[in-house]
């Protein structure tokens, strides 16, 4: 049976494993599944309690998930960083550790990307030879995804709505992905300015990024799905990729487990950050749902036209983009407060969720966001003003990222 909105929620942790002194990369995921593999063997997946270890696709990234829903986002911190440690315990021994962070802001993909080589080997492999993942967009990347349930068309309708305003300011919260092969490019979100391109072959894939304005299960297979498997059939003539998670807009529908799955939040320095944000995320998105601040109506008329734009703006300047459409900010209840930055808005929206944001240590972190601006502001203010940061200093800075992950502490 389908949980309802709200009900539950899946949280999804990607970490890149790289050497312990000098932070290159290590594709050693296997190993590390072996180790707790009730088989003993690199198995892509291995459940442990509450919260599940898993690989997909990159042979230095593993994933941390929750194994089942959980009915509510407090307490997910205080498990996921038990595996962080427990992780940690296991590497350090191979000489490796966990990155967090986005992108690797030194890896070279061309020559350092290793595909999982295990299990679904035939999947990997068609999007190997689709869309030639040693790439930044395919193998240097880590994200946050969180899942939220819905149950029939109507559900749908009002969650994906509401999920496709929030979509374009999550940048502003969540950007950690500021330097590419060890320059900082002026993007505060590098890693989704290459997602938006990596399926550039079949553009139908990933669209525009925003999801087109579908809010019923047959409009959604007309408008996205049926269109991408169209594009993609005479590259895949086996239908190796006609699946649902083909889809790579920065929300997709899973209909075969009535979730919608939200892809653009980078993952950040420490589960409490992560899970901070997904706090203030899915309140956003329920107090648009509950029609609190405007009618779904009003939300549906909303074009991707709009919302693209507000998107690009806030990957290339998170925090400090500037949100000045008026429809947009009708939703939000904000219009008469004029053109704000992104970080306003979402002052503003915190100030009105305060109450729905459960315990003040678990939101915590959202205060340091808030105040001084996203992870990716914070580690290019920690480098400071040089163009080109020495490989030497981009090292320190990281490692304290490594030891912010271990530690579940802020990086400030």
């Amino acid at each position: 049976m389908s949980l309802h909105l709200f009900e539950a929620f899946g949280v999804e942790l990607e970490y890149m494993i790289v050497d312990r002194q000098t932070l290159a990369v290590r594709p050693i995921a296997d190993l590390l599944l072996s180790a707790v593999s009730p088989s003993g063997g690199p198995e892509p997946e291995v459940a442990l309690g509450p919260i599940s270890w898993s690989n997909e696709l990159a042979a230095h990234v593993v994933e941390l998930k929750t194994t089942e829903p959980s009915p509510c986002l407090s307490g997910l911190a205080d498990r996921f960083q038990e595996h962080v440690r427990r992780i940690d315990a296991l590497l350090e021994p191979m000489g490796a550790r966990l990155l967090p962070s986005a992108m690797h802001p030194l890896m070279d993909p061309a020559a350092e990307a290793r595909l999982w080589p295990h299990g679904f080997g035939p999947v990997y492999q068609a999007f190997d030879r689709i869309f030639d993942c040693r790439g930044h967009g395919w193998s240097n990347l880590q994200s946050m995804h969180l899942n939220l349930p819905f149950s029939g068309d109507e559900e749908f309708a009002l969650l994906h709505a509401a999920i496709r305003l929030v979509l374009p300011i999550l940048p502003a919260l969540a950007a950690s992905s500021p330097i590419v092969e060890g320059r900082p490019t002026g993007l505060m979100d590098n890693r989704l300015e290459f997602y938006r391109h990596n399926c550039r072959r079949v553009p139908q894939v990933t669209g525009r990024v925003i999801p087109e304005p579908a809010f019923s299960q047959a409009e959604y297979d007309r408008r996205i799905l049926e269109p991408m498997y169209d594009a993609i059939a005479p590259l895949d003539p086996e239908g190796i990729l006609r699946f649902e998670w083909l889809n790579a807009r920065g929300a997709i529908a899973r209909f075969d487990r009535s979730t919608i799955e939200i892809r653009l939040l980078d993952v950040q320095e420490c589960p409490r950050a992560d899970l901070a944000i997904a706090t203030l995320v899915a309140a956003a998105v329920r107090a648009l749902a509950e029609e609190r601040w405007s009618s779904t109506v009003a939300q549906r008329s909303i074009p991707v036209d709009v919302l693209e734009p507000i998107l690009l703006g806030c990957v290339a300047e998170a925090d400090r983009a500037l949100v000045a459409d008026r429809d947009y900010l009708r939703c939000f209840a904000l219009a008469d407060a004029g053109p704000m930055t992104a970080i306003d808005l979402w002052r503003g929206l915190f100030a009105a969720l305060r109450d729905d944001l459960g315990p003040p240590e678990d939101r915590q972190p959202l205060a340091l966001i808030l105040d001084r601006g996203p992870l990716a502001r914070r580690v290019v203010e920690r480098l400071g003003a040089d163009a080109t940061p020495t490989p030497e200093a981009i090292r320190s800075v990281y490692g304290e990222l490594c030891d912010c992950l271990v530690e579940d502490r802020p990086f400030s």
